[in-house]
């Protein structure tokens, strides 16, 4: 009987599968996993946002993602999905779930919120905070893998300190207010003025000053992309970068010692994943603290759907193996 419990076991273990969906205001990634972590399938598409891009925009990448993911194996053998979705609308889970029923799978996915799955990117554990910082900055507390508690992420015009915004933003603000002083050229300087304007400079810096002003104005997140250029420069010793950097660095410790209360603090988002001063900054402000770097959001998902059905000494363990 034991033996014969062992194969049963081992048969599911390989046959079921769980999708995990990490769907952003960029682009949208499934994964497609067996119960022991083994990925089987992976797939990238557009934007799967509906509030930034519309609903029917958000299911098509999604779906065509998990299409793909999926290749050849039958949705019949979907045991659970789960989709981490920013910007999530009413209509959202009803429309996957036709998605999920067109290609055989028996259910259709649960949705939550990507702050839920980034946290769960970077750690099994199920109390912790989240520190965000893209184009965008929030800090969350988790509890049972659910958030309980937010702390900015506000937006770009009121909130969102130290986010890649604020930071390119502070760097363009920086570099006009150069410009129409007639200040020496830096490091950041030419960087800027390259990211906006290119070889096309103005007869002198006002004229390139109110260029760069036109430019942000008429698509204003352009500012964000600064952020790793911002960040460069202060590699190399730029002293405005410097203090951008610094105090970027400085509103995301104090946003998310708003919320920490106890275990891991999980930093994701471009700006906190990637080397450098933020990161660094940031790290040494949390001194103390167990700090854990997020990893793949979409293999968090499909961790955090086969949770209930994984054993319970195994679930930490196999993290990893969702996560790589």
């Amino acid at each position: 009987m034991l033996l014969g419990h062992v194969k049963t076991h081992n048969l599911i273990v390989t046959y079921s599968l769980v999708i995990g969906v990490d769907a952003g205001a960029t682009s949208s990634r499934v994964a497609v996993h067996a119960l022991d972590g083994t990925r089987l399938g992976y797939a990238r598409a557009g934007a799967g946002n509906p509030t930034a891009h519309g609903l029917d925009k958000a299911v098509a990448a999604i779906g065509g993602a998990l299409r793909e993911a999926l290749g050849g194996h039958s949705g019949a053998r979907v045991v659970a999905s789960l989709a981490g979705v920013a910007g999530h609308v009413r209509e959202l889970e009803p429309a996957l779930g036709k998605v999920w029923a067109d290609l055989g799978i028996p259910a259709g996915p649960r949705v939550m919120g990507d702050v839920e799955i980034a946290y769960v990117a970077g750690t099994p554990a199920p109390d912790g905070t989240l520190l965000l910082s893209g184009t965008g900055a929030i800090a969350a507390r988790i509890a049972g893998h659910r958030r309980v508690v937010l702390a900015d992420g506000l937006g770009w015009l009121l909130g969102d300190a130290g986010s890649g915004f604020w930071i390119g933003r502070a760097a363009a603000k920086a570099v006009v207010a150069g410009l129409d002083r007639a200040a020496p050229s830096s490091p950041l300087t030419e960087l800027v003025l390259d990211h906006f304007l290119g070889a096309e400079r103005g007869d002198s810096p006002r004229d390139s000053a109110a260029r760069l002003v036109r430019l942000a104005q008429a698509d204003h997140m352009r500012l964000a992309a600064l952020a790793a250029l911002v960040c460069r420069a202060a590699a190399e010793g730029d002293p405005v970068a410097l203090d951008i950097t610094r105090r970027a660095a400085g509103h995301l410790a104090d946003t998310v010692h708003r919320v920490h209360e106890g275990g891991p603090i999980v930093l994701a988002g471009s700006v906190l994943t990637n080397d450098g001063p933020v990161r660094d900054t940031v790290i040494g402000l949390l001194a103390g603290e167990t700090v854990a770097t997020a990893r793949d959001a979409a293999g968090a998902a499909a961790w955090l759907a086969a949770h209930d059905l994984l054993p319970e000494r195994d679930r930490a363990a196999l993290h990893a193996r969702f996560t790589p």
